[in-house]
């Protein structure tokens, strides 16, 4: 055994000793043996001073000079002047504090640790078609490994089998498991919770997230809150004001028993333990939520930052393209194009082809098998599809090819003034139509920003890498109060330093261009679900799971931590300094002033850990993570009826008498028998469950009322194909389109605006 925990294990063992020695000679004066009960009080404060020597000169070859050093005068004291009773109460009440303080590092421990329960040894790795079993070292990029069921997932990688169900809540906190479908990333450390599945891994164990975060957490249990440390730094005048109380009322009153009896009740354990308990708990909180905090430390700055620095892609935004709309020419049906695309797809790497090909699984599209494709890696590719031939790409590859100049041009217009990406799909030879890609802006972002703004930072600014336009139209959407553009990693350092000047700045990003900016602020935050190492290890604070409302969760903990500290610290301390005026005049015991102490003590640290746990922030909502996933996967299946109504919106003026009162019919099904049940499931079902405070349900009065307009709007628009003219006039094409306009951008909106207040609700 090491003797650090060899010295742990004395510590545990002192105070059930203590405690038993003094209720055995509270029995032995009982039975009228005064002799060997102040014997046994003797002996276990004189325990208890040995131990406490030992500690004491553990810190001072450390270079740390403890309060703690009041309690061993007062117990040596107590000794000296033959007040076993009184030294053995201090022995108890300060051995009980560190028992206490032992609990609360073992409950962060435990929240720790348990990410390190798992950590897998050996893997089956396939070679040459035949199941071995390696070790984790021996896996490298590229290998193919077979998980199987109840496994921890070694290395990061990504699905090779149709699907997979993963337990992810080690790694985030999140108890429903996730399922993955082929080509979707895996982190290591998640758990294999379904059949078993092949994945091939993309990083070696020693560059994986789990080794990542065992890195992080080791480097959590070592560090020291500065609360802490200031406790430490006005040790010595505490011991002064203690020393000089003690002679004066030994002075005044001729009586040394005076002067104990100040020593006694100024035993600061307020100060000595209350406060690392709710630093402590505080990071045991954070580490339940899926927040890795590195020590008390970190959590303590982070309480008091004013300025908050926000990086683009991955923070602000999801950081992965995401098909937002879809364009078609000639009336053809939008989920055929996407159908077609996402096939050929399935044979490219591309970040672009990977959003594609889930897009369509996300509308539960069926996928065929590309054949004879030729990639042009980074510009585009083409194949067969069943009985077509696709091509697709950006609008360079697609003019090489000579199809439709100028329907490329209205593709570029259109996705230039939609600031996103298009890719453009060509079917037999000729431009079909595009799909438009882009990084979407979190949908829990306002909520955040706002709450952030509440919780008390002053100053929110955007830093990215992108170019001013787009920056400034970030900026301008969410209300920030400022943007950086254009920006390099030594860039964004700089800027961390200047906006210093606000005051205590923090800096979340995820990539390893934010490193050096989460490195130099006073608090960094790392985006670690699906950031990148060097960002997690240069951050104070990692977030394990992909949601940006978790830095509200974590600077709520800190800063409820540190007030419950403060006022744990505060008010024990008060209450002591009024006891010792007490004891200085006489009114106040040795004996009496300990059990006070011991009242104090117990009550302030019980305040403290308090920190364990939170303000009830779930109270006012209903809402489980469960069913805000089924709202979000609805809202995905829907997309493509969005999609669907976007295209008739766009088609109208050009399709044939026949073709438009076929695809207005097609879409009217659509709106009966999947938007609209949606909305009234929403209506009934959800709204009313949501709210355990009446202003939580009044709240979503708006939410209802859209669902009225959204019905509304689909009543008219089946009135209007119901009295369409077998040659609908260009009037009624017209109105058909502006319907169709209204319906499309008020359902999208109420469905962003849905999930923002799921999350903010699920997150309280």
């Amino acid at each position: 055994m090491k003797p650090r925990e060899a010295w742990v294990l004395v510590g545990r063992m002192t105070f059930p000793l203590l405690v038993v020695l003094l209720f055995g000679g509270a029995a032995l004066y009982a039975t009228s043996q005064p002799a060997l009960a102040s014997l046994a009080w003797k002996i276990g404060t004189a325990l208890a001073l040995v131990v406490l020597a030992i500690e004491i000169v553990r810190h001072a070859l450390r270079g740390q000079f403890a309060l703690d050093v009041v309690a061993a005068v007062a117990m040596a004291a107590a000794l000296a002047l033959n007040e076993p009773l009184t030294g053995m109460i201090i022995a108890v009440m300060y051995s009980g504090g560190q028992a206490l303080e032992d609990f609360a590092q073992g409950r962060v421990a435990r929240e720790m640790n348990a990410l390190l329960a798992g950590v897998p040894r050996s893997a089956s790795r396939y070679l040459d078609g035949q199941l071995e079993e390696v070790p984790v070292s021996a896996i490298v990029r590229g290998d193919r490994m077979l998980i199987k069921r109840g496994e921890v997932v070694p290395v990061d990688g990504r699905i090779c089998s149709a699907s997979a169900v993963l337990d992810q809540s080690t790694l985030t906190g999140e108890a429903l498991p996730v399922r993955l479908q082929r080509g979707d990333p895996v982190l290591s450390g998640t758990t294999n919770s379904g059949e078993a599945f092949d994945m091939e891994a993309t990083d070696s164990s020693a560059d994986s997230t789990y080794a990542g975060i065992v890195r992080l957490v080791e480097t959590a249990q070592k560090s020291k809150a500065p609360i802490m440390r200031i406790a430490d730094q006005y040790a010595l005048l505490f011991l002064l004001l203690t020393a000089v109380a003690s002679v004066v009322a030994w002075l005044l009153s001729g009586d040394p028993h005076r002067a104990l009896a100040v020593l006694v009740v100024a035993t600061p354990c307020p100060l000595i333990l209350a406060v690392p308990v709710a630093i402590l708990s505080g990071v045991s909180h954070c580490a339940r939520r899926g927040i890795l905090v590195k020590g008390g430390e970190a959590l303590e700055r982070l309480a008091i930052v004013k300025t908050v620095l926000l990086d683009k892609t991955g923070t602000i935004t999801d950081g992965r393209a995401r098909l937002i709309e879809t364009k078609t020419f000639d009336g053809l049906d939008p989920q055929l194009l996407l159908r077609l695309a996402a096939s050929l797809d399935q044979g490219s790497p591309h970040v672009f082809a990977q959003a594609i090909v889930a897009a369509a699984r996300t509308r539960g599209l069926t996928l065929e098998s590309p054949e004879e494709i030729e990639e042009q890696p980074g510009s585009g590719l083409q194949g067969r599809v069943g009985d077509h031939r696709v091509g697709l790409g950006g609008s360079g590859f697609i003019l090489s090819k000579g199809w439709d100049p100028q329907r490329v041009a209205e593709i570029d217009a259109w996705a230039s003034s939609k600031r996103a990406s298009a890719v453009i799909v060509a079917i037999d030879g000729r431009v079909a139509g595009a799909l438009l890609l882009a990084d979407h802006i979190r949908s829990e972002a306002p909520t955040v920003l706002r709450q952030l703004r509440e919780s008390g930072v002053d100053r929110i600014v955007l830093l990215t890498g992108d170019h001013a336009e787009l920056a400034a139209a970030v900026t301008a959407s969410l209300g920030l109060d400022g943007f950086k553009s254009d920006m390099r990693p030594s860039d964004k350092s700089a800027a961390v330093q200047a906006e210093k000047a606000y005051g205590r700045v923090l800096m979340v990003g995820d990539g390893v261009n934010d490193a050096p900016a989460l490195a130099a602020a006073d608090v960094g935050v790392a985006m670690g679900a699906r950031g990148a190492a060097a960002s997690s290890e240069a951050a104070d604070v990692v977030i394990l799971l992909d949601r940006l409302d978790r830095l509200v969760t974590a600077l709520k903990i800190a800063r409820r931590s540190r007030l419950i500290a403060l006022q744990s610290a505060f008010v024990g301390i008060a209450l002591s300094l009024v006891a010792m005026v007490a004891a200085m005049l006489g009114y106040l015991p040795a004996i009496e002033g300990a059990v006070l102490q011991e009242v104090i003590d117990v009550a302030v640290i019980l305040n403290a850990l308090r920190a364990l746990g939170g303000p009830n922030w779930r109270q006012s909502a209903n809402v489980s993570t469960k069913e805000l996933v089924v709202l979000e996967d609805e809202h995905r299946q829907l997309s493509g009826i969005l999609d669907e109504i976007r295209s008739v919106a766009d088609a109208a003026p050009h399709l044939s008498s026949v073709e438009l009162r076929q695809r207005l019919d097609q879409l009217e099904t659509l709106l009966n028998q999947h938007l609209l049940p949606h909305e009234r499931r929403d209506e009934s079902e959800l709204y009313p469950r949501l709210g355990g405070k009446p202003d939580d349900v009044h709240a979503l009065t708006g939410m209802s009322r859209t669902h009225m307009e959204i019905r509304r709007r689909c009543n008219s628009f089946g009135s209007l194909v119901r009295a369409l003219s077998s040659v609908p006039s260009d009037a009624e094409r017209r109105e058909i389109q502006r319907l169709l306009d209204g319906l499309d951008a008020i359902t999208r909106l109420h469905f962003d605006q849905e999930e923002e207040i799921y999350r903010m609700l699920e997150a309280r």
